[in-house]
C-alpha cells in the first residue's frame, strides 16, 4: 500500500487555492478501496487539549480530538458544521476530507507535564471518532493513551470503531493507575438502516462485540444508544432488539439519545431522508418544529422505554467483577462512567431516566 505525498498547493486542479487552515500542510491520498476518494490534511497543531464551554452541559471539561472530519460518514453526525469553520462544507467534505493533527501525542504529553495542569479528566471521541479508519494508518491513539497512562491522568473514550481493541493492552495498563471510562456508540441493530445512514462504520454487532471484549477484560464499557432515529429505529421491537443485544454484550449501562439536528447536520440529514425515506418529511417537520431537538414528550417516551428494557434485560448486572479502575493517586476524579456519573461519556448503570440531549453524536 502506498500513500502519495503532495503539498497542498500542488494538488491537481487545486490552483494553489487551499483552505486557509491547510497552507503548508501535507496532503495525502490513498489509492486503495478503503480510502479511495479521501483526502488527509496533515497539520502541526498548536494545541490539542480543548476546554469545553461551560454552557455545553456535558460532564467533562477537557477534550482531545486528534482528527477533524470523519470517514464514518454518519448522515446525522452533530460535528458536521464544525467543518465549515475550516472553509470546508459540512456534507461531502466532512466525510472525505479529514484533518490529522500529527503532533497530537507530543502536544498532549507536554500539556500533561505543564505546571498549570491539574490532572483533569480528558474525554475523547466527543467530536469525531478517534478510532475512525484513518487511525489504522496514523496510530495517534496509542501514544496518546501512553501519555495519559504515564501521567496517571483520568480519561474516557467514546467510539464506534472496533479498532479500540488494538489498544487493549494500553487501556488495561492505564486502568491500573487511573480512571478509564469506555463507551461504544450503537443506536440500533437494524443492518439495512446501518448500511444506509452509517455507511463507513463497523456493523452494530461488531461494535457490541468490542464492548463485550472490553468488559471481558475487566474494562467497564457502556453503550451510548444514539442516536435513536425517529420512525426508523424507535419501534418497540427495534428498541428491544437493541437493548437486548446491549445487555448480552455485558454493557455496564445504556444511555439513549434521540437524534438531534443542528445547523449543518440538519441540512445533510434531511437531504438523506428525502432520498431514502421521502414519506417521513412531514413527520420530521412536526417532530422537530421547535428546532434542533425532538419534542420533549417524544424524548421522555424513548427514555422510559429504554429504561424499562434495560431493567428487564439486566443491563449492568451481567458482570460483578468489573475492574475498579483508578486505584492510583488520582482515584475516580473526573471519571465519566464511574459510580453514578450521570450523562455523557458515562452514565448510571442501566440508565435512562430523564431524557438528555448531549453533544456527543
Amino acid at each position: 500500500m502506498r500513500w502519495d505525498n503532495l503539498r497542498i498547493d500542488d494538488q491537481p486542479g487545486g490552483g494553489g487555492q487551499a483552505p486557509l487552515f491547510a497552507r503548508g500542510a501535507v496532503t495525502r491520498t490513498f489509492d486503495t478501496p478503503g480510502f479511495r476518494g479521501m483526502t488527509f490534511y496533515e497539520i502541526q497543531a498548536k494545541s490539542i487539549v480543548s476546554r469545553v464551554p461551560d454552557s455545553s452541559g456535558v460532564p467533562f471539561t477537557y477534550t482531545v480530538n486528534p482528527y477533524r472530519g470523519c470517514q464514518h460518514a454518519c448522515a446525522y453526525c452533530f460535528a458536521r458544521n464544525s467543518h465549515t469553520y475550516l472553509d470546508l462544507d459540512s456534507g461531502h467534505d466532512f466525510d472525505s476530507k479529514v484533518i490529522v493533527k500529527v503532533n497530537a501525542p507530543e502536544l498532549l504529553r507536554a500539556k500533561l507535564a505543564s505546571p498549570g495542569w491539574k490532572g483533569e479528566h480528558i474525554a475523547m471521541g466527543t467530536n469525531v471518532d478517534c478510532y475512525q479508519r484513518a487511525e489504522g494508518r496514523y496510530r495517534l491513539m496509542r501514544p496518546i493513551i501512553e501519555a495519559l497512562r504515564d501521567a496517571a491522568n483520568p480519561f474516557s473514550i467514546l467510539t464506534k470503531g472496533t479498532l479500540i481493541l488494538r489498544d487493549l493492552d494500553l487501556l488495561e495498563q492505564a486502568a491500573e493507575v487511573t480512571a478509564v471510562g469506555l463507551n461504544v456508540s450503537c443506536g440500533f441493530t437494524d443492518r439495512d438502516l446501518w448500511r444506509s445512514v452509517e455507511p463507513g462504520t463497523p456493523a452494530p454487532e461488531r461494535r457490541l462485540e468490542a464492548c463485550a471484549t472490553l468488559n471481558d477484560h475487566g474494562l467497564g464499557c457502556g453503550v451510548l444508544m444514539g442516536p435513536v432515529i425517529p420512525f426508523l429505529s424507535d419501534s418497540p421491537a427495534q428498541l428491544e432488539a437493541a437493548v437486548s443485544s446491549i445487555a448480552k454484550a455485558g454493557a455496564t449501562h445504556v444511555t439513549p439519545i434521540v437524534l438531534h439536528l443542528r445547523p449543518g447536520t440538519r441540512e445533510w440529514f434531511m437531504g438523506w431522508l428525502r432520498e431514502a425515506h421521502p414519506e417521513l418529511g412531514g413527520r420530521y417537520a412536526a417532530l422537530y418544529r421547535g428546532g434542533a431537538y425532538a419534542n420533549r414528550d417524544y424524548q421522555k417516551r424513548i427514555a422510559g422505554q429504554v429504561a424499562d428494557l434495560a431493567e428487564r434485560y439486566g443491563v449492568g448486572r451481567r458482570r460483578g467483577q468489573v475492574r475498579s479502575a483508578g486505584t492510583g493517586p488520582r482515584g475516580d476524579r473526573g471519571r465519566p462512567g464511574s459510580g453514578r456519573a450521570g450523562k455523557g461519556a458515562g452514565a448510571p448503570e442501566g440508565a435512562a431516566g430523564e431524557p438528555e440531549q448531549l453533544t456527543l453524536l
